[in-house]
């Protein structure tokens, strides 16, 4: 399965975002990564568990911006915050749909 985005990860300025379900396990994890976007990697994996009271999930996210020796730079600046700005958004998200355990 192939998702199409519309991302604005630097100065506001929109790219197209492509990303590719690449596995998945029923109930237990799956896979995305990007196939056309800004990074030159973008590989996360969603991880499920089922515990009392609910399900627990985790993410592994490996990302590399690359951009030669401005890459660095750059995350620093600008792309890591934003990172983690979208998984600080769907963590509210997620407590404000369906509550903390």
């Amino acid at each position: 399965m192939f998702i199409t985005y519309k991302i604005s990860p630097f100065l506001g300025i929109q790219l197209d975002w492509c990303t590719e379900i690449t596995h998945i396990e029923d109930r237990a994890f799956f896979v995305d990564e990007q196939r056309k976007g800004p990074y030159n990697i973008w590989h996360h994996e969603h991880h499920f568990e089922a515990i009392e009271g609910g399900v627990k999930m985790t993410d592994i996210l490996h990302y590399d911006i690359g951009k030669g020796p401005l890459g660095p730079i750059a995350g620093a600046l600008f792309v890591d915050a934003k990172v983690k700005g979208i998984f600080d958004y769907r963590y509210t998200k997620l407590i404000e749909l369906f509550g903390s355990f």
